[in-house]
Parts: C-alpha cells; sequence; structure tokens
C-alpha cells in the first residue's frame, strides 16, 4: 500500500520512517503508521526515490516521525548460494533527521 508525501504533513503521527537502500545511491521512503507500512509517492503516484540520502532526510524534518532507521537488505546469501530464509536479512541503522 501507499501514501502520499503531502498527506504525511496532515499526519498527527508517524511511528517510523524507513530509508531503503535499494542500490549504491537510490533511496526509497517508507512509513510505519498504526502498525501499517506504506510506501511513500508524490503527487503523481508515483514512488518518491532519492539519489541522495541527505535530500531523503530533509523530506522528514518537518514531519512527526518518532524513528528513522537507514534499511538494507542484503544479497549475501543468494551471491552464495545459500537457501532462500524464511525470515528477513535486513539491517536497521538508526538515523537522524535535524
Amino acid at each position: 500500500m501507499t501514501i502520499r508525501y503531502s498527506s504525511l504533513k496532515v499526519m498527527p503521527r508517524i511511528d517510523k520512517a524507513c530509508i531503503h537502500s535499494l542500490d549504491m545511491s537510490l533511496y526509497q521512503l517508507s512509513v510505519v503508521i498504526d502498525g501499517a507500512e506504506l510506501y511513500v509517492t508524490d503527487d503523481d503516484d508515483r514512488m518518491l526515490r532519492s539519489l541522495n540520502l541527505c535530500q531523503m532526510q530533509a523530506l522528514l524534518e518537518d514531519l512527526p516521525v518518532r524513528e528513522t532507521v537507514l534499511r538494507q537488505e542484503s544479497a549475501y546469501d543468494e551471491m552464495v548460494g545459500q537457501s532462500v530464509r524464511e525470515c528477513s536479512n535486513a539491517m536497521e541503522i538508526p538515523l537522524r533527521v535535524a
């Protein structure tokens, strides 16, 4: 599911903002609101993406976000031929937003 960035500005609380590190310099944003993770889109319903981590963090500055993390999932298991895991191997690093 998705939510528009403009809708986030009127939210009373955002539990968590996850900046997903997809590739070397490609970031995408999701938010957790009341236990549901929603990917953030622009007003044209395109996924909100950036080539700059600081630019993505700047988008969160004026929002009521309780926690911000950088999330990266590793492809290591696939690269070395291990079987598919039943749980996620995502790593979350806490970030501070000005």
